[in-house]
């Protein structure tokens, strides 16, 4: 099975939160996860939904600050084991391409 969950972590403060959003990333090193970040987060892929808590637990931690902010979107589904990669190719077999537009 495949938990797939897409995680934004960051502090509430003015100015950029990159440095603190890098401690968040960095601290997934430490879990049996595999994750690549975008510009809105960070999509993390575990063997089980205990494994995947445990590591975003420990990156909203990472996190310093007064006030933190954490989103957290879990797609566990128990009957199939699939990706992130994969639901991704799943849209674009049905656009009849890729599921990206250039602005």
């Amino acid at each position: 099975m495949t938990v797939v969950a897409l995680l934004s972590v960051a502090p509430v403060i003015e100015g950029s939160m990159a440095e603190e959003v890098a401690e968040a990333v960095a601290a997934l090193d430490d879990f049996d996860v595999s994750y690549e970040t975008n510009p809105m987060g960070t999509v993390i892929e575990a063997d089980d939904v205990d494994t995947l808590l445990d590591a975003v637990g420990a990156a909203h931690r990472a996190v310093d600050g007064d006030r933190i902010s954490t989103f957290l979107k879990i797609d566990d589904k128990r009957t199939v084991d699939t990706t992130a990669d994969r639901k991704v190719e799943a849209v674009e077999e049905h656009l009849g391409r890729e599921a990206k537009g250039d602005r």
